[in-house]
């Protein structure tokens, strides 16, 4: 057991150097494509499991917050594509119920994490159309107005074609409890390979996603890091609620970790991470996002492929995402 113990801490030691040296040394391309080629194999070997199972119609992706739920779905949809599929890529908050229905929570405000939230009954309705090989007009959910809309869109699943449907509360039975269980495939995606710094300090894989969200509010929000970690509880208790419980129910499970990510957002948010005022409640969750990334050289968002999950978060996505 000592043995052991000891490789993978030398194992460890060399996986954090390895990264910067590839940095340092001018080959963070080579290190982008050996993380980004992780996910296609993984992509790959899941839509082949997919396509192996001829009576799959709806596939159904589900995970935490800032997990890369919609890179994902458009990635495997790339996937199915070159196994001979026309796979057609949706979010199911286009099934959100309108406004003046979405339940609220303990405080009084719209609950738009709970399951509630979705009209699980057109969404069912739906559903069953498409499987019996019926048209059906697709929804759009207007969030400014708080309204579903029907803009036109139609889908029909076709011998070839697969719904490719994302969403934190996909897993869910209730979703698709009356929908036969061979029409359905479940995936759950999370980042899950927690990077160790030394074989005993680990970064835990909460990190990635809560750095992924930061960056994604600071863009396109313009939320400062302390807002991001100080909502950050009650998206936890969310995940805890409606999501880990049915983990369980899913066919696979697609890892969103990369070996540049830490580096990648090291580049992108350190320094508004340092803007936390050390008299804030927030700051300790700070200095230890920090105390992490300064373990990592920073990696330029110009090594990242649009394709990459990681957009999604950092922006520049070939799947107008995030």
């Amino acid at each position: 057991m000592l043995t052991r113990n000891k490789t993978m801490i030398e194992e460890s030691k060399r996986r954090v150097a390895y990264i910067n040296e590839m940095i340092e040394s001018g080959h963070a391309k080579q290190l982008v494509e050996e993380g980004e080629q992780y996910h296609t194999d993984q992509l790959t070997r899941i839509a082949k499991d997919i396509c192996s199972r001829s009576e799959v119609r709806v596939v159904l992706i589900a995970g935490p917050s800032s997990s890369g739920k919609t890179s994902t779905s458009h990635r495997l949809c790339l996937e199915l594509l070159a196994q001979g599929k026309q796979p057609v890529a949706l979010s199911l908050d286009n099934w959100y119920v309108n406004g003046e229905f979405t339940p609220l929570d303990a405080d009084g405000k719209k609950d738009y994490e709970s399951v509630e939230a979705i009209d699980l009954a057109q969404l069912e309705e739906d559903l069953k159309a498409l499987i019996a090989g019926k048209e059906i007009a697709l929804p759009t959910f207007n969030f400014a107005e708080e309204r579903r809309e029907y803009l036109g869109d139609t889908l029909r699943l076709e011998d070839d074609t697969i719904m490719v449907l994302e969403g934190i509360h996909a897993l869910n039975p209730l979703l698709t409890e009356h929908i036969d269980q061979n029409c359905k495939y479940k995936i759950y995606t999370a980042p899950m390979s927690g990077v160790s710094l030394d074989g005993e300090r680990w970064v835990p894989t909460y990190v990635h996603r809560l750095l992924r969200r930061m960056s994604r509010d600071l863009r396109t929000r313009g939320k400062s890091p302390q807002q991001t970690i100080a909502s950050w509880p009650s998206v936890v208790e969310g995940e805890v609620k409606w999501i880990e419980p049915f983990r369980i129910e899913a066919d696979a499970e697609f890892d969103t970790s990369m070996n540049y990510e830490l580096p990648a957002m090291r580049y992108k948010v350190e320094t508004a991470l340092q803007t936390v005022p050390v008299t804030a409640k927030e700051y300790k969750v700070a200095e230890r996002l920090l105390y992490y990334l300064n373990f990592f050289e920073g990696l330029e968002a110009s090594y990242i492929p649009r394709t990459s999950i990681l957009r999604e978060f950092i922006g520049g996505s070939q799947f107008n995402v995030g």
